[in-house]
């Protein structure tokens, strides 16, 4: 399968005491990267709000492996994983500037309409974007 890519670069605000990129904004640059992936398919969260859908983050893993310094170019590889429900699960890796991974990720959205019921199909007019996503990550 394959992934969006998209470049963050580690700024001063982002480092702490220990010279090193703050644990929470790996979460914020994985926002990033799934928000340009889903809104090339038209499902990013304003997006999905136009067709009277919510999309809350219900699950939300990091696993850090190595730190992100100020000043370097990361690579946030963003991809959309299988779902049975009508859920929407984005996997991410983020890549240091040289190559290797610093950490992975995944968040799990459930659907809501927009006074907040949950959502046990996925909508007909998500769902059709979520297929060309789909096609787009397998190379179709």
């Amino acid at each position: 399968m394959n992934y969006h890519e998209t470049a963050i670069t580690v700024r001063f605000n982002e480092v702490d005491a220990y010279r090193v990129a703050w644990h929470g904004h790996y979460v914020a640059w994985m926002e990033v990267g799934r928000s340009e992936l889903a809104g090339r398919f038209g499902l990013d969260a304003f997006q999905l709000g136009a067709l009277g859908y919510l999309g809350p983050v219900v699950a939300l893993e990091v696993k850090y492996l190595r730190p992100a310094r100020c000043n370097d170019v990361l690579t946030v590889r963003t991809t959309l994983a299988p779902s049975e429900t009508a859920t929407l699960v984005f996997e991410s890796v983020i890549l240091g500037p040289d190559g290797k991974k610093l950490s992975t990720g995944l968040t799990r959205h459930a659907l809501t309409d927009l006074d907040g019921v949950l959502q046990f199909q996925m909508p007909a007019e998500v769902a059709g974007r979520v297929e060309r996503m789909k096609a787009w990550l397998e190379g179709a």
